[in-house]
């Protein structure tokens, strides 16, 4: 994404904030960022399309401070997973993002749906193999149904609260490690009884493409190595190039059904001709990219 579609980007998602996204025309857009409407849609092909831009775009930026903060660390520490928690809580007030997830709910807009219900399923997922980092595979069977029920408690308990007191900051955090710690005592308790409701094979169904494309460990693997690159490249002049190409290659391989291996090699080829960028990151994501696609070779 170039500076100046990015800046149309941030100038509607503070509209969409103000005004709310229905009461949000495309003019109001134009006259706010000063661009033509020929621009706007050689960017977007709708308002709707701008929308999905925001929550990806916010979403990308959640995603790589969320897996900064594992860097160097103990993926099973529960303390990291209460920092990563209430960072997202944080960038979803910031955002507004819930209060806009809300509104298109309420639109009923089909075009839109699916943003809503790739949202939620993406935030299960992520639940869903951080809780098998922390807890472990002997109770793997049952962090899925355990993921699906966090969610609820965490929302609830923090509905109710802000009820009763001025959530802060403070008593966000507060609010997140009460409910971390409900959530132990049930891991436990579905354990000990040795009952599920939803497997987890079931999320196999929900994400075909990555279950097809790339299996999880691989998965984690791109991510942490793109987010230790992008760590590494903070403040470069040509840090927005490369966070471009990097973000690019991880598009190409876990949401394109029909990854390009000649594109992924080439902008990989760009990042090793960058002076002073060859690191052993760079060499680690060489190594899984070559090992993508011979797994892809393999299945088909």
């Amino acid at each position: 994404m170039n500076d100046r579609k990015r800046r149309v980007v941030k100038i509607a998602h503070q509209l969409f904030i103000e005004k709310g996204f229905q009461a949000t025309s495309i003019q109001d857009i134009l006259d706010e960022s000063g661009i033509s409407k020929g621009t706007f849609y050689n960017y977007f092909s709708s308002k709707n399309e701008l929308l999905v831009a925001i929550f990806k775009s916010t979403y990308e930026k959640l995603e790589k401070d969320r897996d900064e903060l594992l860097i160097g660390g103990d993926r099973s520490d529960i303390e990291i997973f209460v920092k990563q928690v209430e960072l997202q809580m944080k960038t979803n007030r910031e955002n507004r993002l819930i209060s806009l997830l809300e509104e298109i709910t309420a639109s009923n807009d089909p075009e839109l749906k699916p943003l809503i219900e790739v949202s939620r399923m993406k935030n299960v997922r992520w639940l869903f193999e951080r809780f098998n980092d922390i807890f472990g595979e002997d109770k793997k069977p049952y962090l899925l149904d355990c993921s699906i029920m966090f969610l609820g408690i965490l929302r609830e308990n923090i509905k109710f609260y802000q009820l009763a007191n001025d959530l802060s900051g403070t008593n966000l955090g507060r609010v997140i490690r009460y409910s971390v710690n409900r959530l132990m005592k049930l891991v436990d308790g579905l354990a000990e009884t040795g009952e599920q409701l939803i497997p987890p094979d079931q999320m196999d169904d929900w994400f075909p493409v990555k279950k097809k494309n790339c299996n999880q460990a691989l998965y984690k693997e791109f991510h942490q190595t793109v987010g230790n690159l992008k760590k590494a490249i903070n403040g470069n002049p040509e840090q927005s190039k490369y966070d471009e190409l990097l973000d690019f290659i991880l598009d190409e391989l876990l949401d394109s059904k029909h990854p390009r291996k000649f594109l992924v090699e080439s902008t990989l080829i760009s990042l090793k001709k960058s002076e002073g960028f060859y690191t052993k990151d760079i060499q680690k994501l060489d190594r899984l990219i070559h090992d993508y696609f011979h797994s892809i070779n393999q299945e088909n």
